[in-house]
């Protein structure tokens, strides 16, 4: 992301940084962004105590002092700006802000609370947009923050003091300058360097695109009317919201009476019902997730007819949350009632089919996943929809930026708990899948990213004289023959390898499940390319995935599953079908499974 796109819509404007400091007009300047230098005279004096959180207190000061800079500059300058920027650099650590220090001993004390810590770095930024006409007040803003997370190292006394005695800490929000010498101190960095540096100049420029770009295809090359980022405010004098009354114009009039009245008819609750369980959804599903957690359905299981103190006990949990969460089970029709006069609680075949851990369609170690891996990516849904990238780097802190690569290489507990997630999948899928189509002219399979092996089992199963290869990362490969049953492991052969870089074993039929939809275009091209090279006419190719229909308005399994914005997208079968006709695989067949994942049979021509 670059400004250049944006350079010519600010040529001629008077674009102005409502801040002297030296970080941030390198930052700026090296990024082509030609402004002028006018530093606030706000002073940094708002009550911490009354904002929630330290973003909150950053985005309101760098607020306040770019529109000290806008009002001030018509009357000292004679001229009005067409943008004003403000921004405000702060440091977070075990819920106290830290600023720049007021002496070596409150450096001493800010670095001192960061040793060996991970904390956070913020930055608040206001863009203030004025109109041409020197007397006219109206100011447009739109502000956002953006978040870095640092760990520090273990810091000895000796090394704070040279550090502080260097001078460098005390004109640094946090006390520390990690473009400097204050980088010795740093252990990792999670997030944009340039934030901590003083600016966060990739969230900047997407504003910029934003306001300047993308309005511009609605307006021509006027200036924005109303910009669509994340957070925007119009500050008007209030002359004018005075005279903003009903009559003035077309836009300023009062809603129908239409409008204003809900309806009191059958449709109309109807839809109100389909709303509010479209609402309460991400309830349930954490009831779910937290029940399975738990270990509810498998204790009830085991101990028929449990009552909810019994299941507190037993849980170590307290009376009151287990009881609701007994009853929110209840109302979900995963639990119900025994006849016993006291009142106690048993599965439903819900509950037994998929939710205990040794039912044959269990689902349990997905759930988990589900609530350990999926459920915190989409707490940050607002952030990835703003910024269009994942969110696995706020959310897990890891350093590569990919969840999956970061799972198969941290504990073996994390690593478990995915290939767990990965064999319900499978074991839920894997039959149906396999015989979707008669694959009987395929003598040998290779399952690629096949995981534990758990559907090449299937297809070993249902193909009895076909031979069936897994080709997973080392990493797996030493691990999946766990999770197939005893007196079956010789029925699958695995092979260590990675998809993109080694020989893939010879096979009549290769096999993609849940593997297209994760990766780049260039990625998924890629690996296609090389499945076509091993292949021969003739050969099969087996995809399974979540298949979109057409119109993008049919079930949302995968349009909800895109939301992760990962590198990959979802896809229509026919979209899947054009991707593979380009390396000349024809498909001969889809079959809509009404499973977790549809097939698609194509041949090599």
């Amino acid at each position: 992301m670059v400004l250049n796109p944006v350079i010519s819509k600010l040529v001629g404007k008077l674009v102005v940084l409502a801040s002297a400091s030296p970080r941030r007009l390198e930052i700026l300047r090296n990024a082509g962004l030609r402004f002028e230098v006018v530093p606030s005279w706000f002073k940094e004096t708002l009550d911490k105590r009354l904002f929630k959180t330290p973003q909150q207190y950053a985005v309101e000061t760098a607020k306040q002092k770019a529109l000290e800079v806008a009002r001030r500059m018509p009357c000292n300058h004679l001229k009005t700006p067409d943008i004003v920027i403000g921004a405000d650099t702060i440091v977070s650590v075990d819920g106290m802000i830290l600023e720049k220090p007021r002496d070596k001993q409150d450096a001493y004390r800010m670095l001192s609370s960061l040793s060996g810590k991970e904390h956070s770095v913020f930055t608040g930024v206001a863009v203030v947009l004025l109109h041409e006409k020197p007397d006219d007040e109206d100011y447009q803003i739109v502000d956002f923050y953006e978040e870095t997370k640092v760990k520090f190292a273990d810091l000895s006394e000796d090394l704070l003091w040279e550090y502080i005695d260097s001078g460098e800490p005390m004109d640094k929000a946090g006390g520390y300058g990690i473009q400097a010498l204050g980088g010795m101190l740093v252990e990792y960095v999670h997030g944009d360097f340039l934030n901590v540096v003083g600016f966060p100049l990739n969230h900047f420029c997407k504003q910029l695109d934003q306001i300047y770009n993308r309005q511009a295809s609605c307006h021509g090359d006027a200036a924005p009317n109303l910009p669509t980022p994340s957070s925007t405010h119009t500050v008007l004098p209030v002359q004018q919201v005075v005279n903003s009354s009903p009559g003035h114009s077309e836009e300023t009039q009062p809603v129908t009476a239409s409008r204003d009245k809900c309806e009191d008819s059958e449709e109309t609750r109807e839809d109100l019902q389909k709303i509010i369980q479209l609402m309460d959804g991400f309830k349930a599903s954490k009831a779910l997730f937290t029940a399975s957690k738990f270990g509810v359905f498998d204790l009830i299981q085991r101990r028929a007819a449990l009552d909810a103190a019994q299941v507190a006990l037993e849980l170590k949990t307290s009376l009151r949350g287990t009881e609701r969460l007994l009853e929110a089970c209840l109302s979900l029709k995963l639990l119900k009632r025994t006849n016993c006069k006291t009142p106690a609680y048993e599965n439903t075949e819900l509950s037994k089919r998929f939710l205990l851990s040794d039912a044959p369609c269990s689902l349990l170690g997905y759930l988990t996943y589900c609530n350990d891996a999926v459920w915190p990516l989409f707490s940050q849904l607002e952030r990835a929809v703003q910024e269009g990238v994942h969110q696995h780097h706020r959310v897990f802190c890891n350093k590569s930026g990919d969840l999956f690569q970061d799972t198969l290489y941290s504990s073996q507990e994390v690593k478990v708990k995915f290939m767990k997630a990965m064999h319900n999948i499978e074991k839920v899928t894997g039959k149906t899948v396999a015989t979707a189509f008669d694959l009987s002219a395929f003598k040998s399979a290779c399952d690629l990213g096949g995981c534990t092996g758990t559907m090449a089992l299937e297809f070993a199963r249902a193909y009895p004289e076909m031979s069936v290869t897994v080709f997973d990362l080392a990493t797996i490969v030493e691990m999946s023959p766990l999770f197939l049953p005893p007196g079956t492991q010789d029925r699958v052969m695995f092979v260590a390898g990675d998809f993109f870089k080694d020989a893939l074993p010879k096979a009549d039929l290769y096999i993609l499940s849940r593997i297209l939809h994760d990766w780049s275009e260039e990625k998924v091209h890629l690996l296609l390319g090389r499945i076509a090279e091993a292949c021969t006419p003739g050969c099969g190719l087996l995809l399974c995935d979540i298949f979109l229909d057409e119109g993008r308005t049919g079930p949302s399994r995968g349009l909800l599953q895109a939301l992760s914005m990962s590198e990959g997208k979802q896809r229509s079968a026919d979209e899947y079908a054009l991707l593979l006709k380009s390396h000349n695989f024809v498909a001969t067949g889809i079959k809509l499974t009404e499973n977790l994942l549809d097939a698609m049979l194509c041949v090599k021509v």
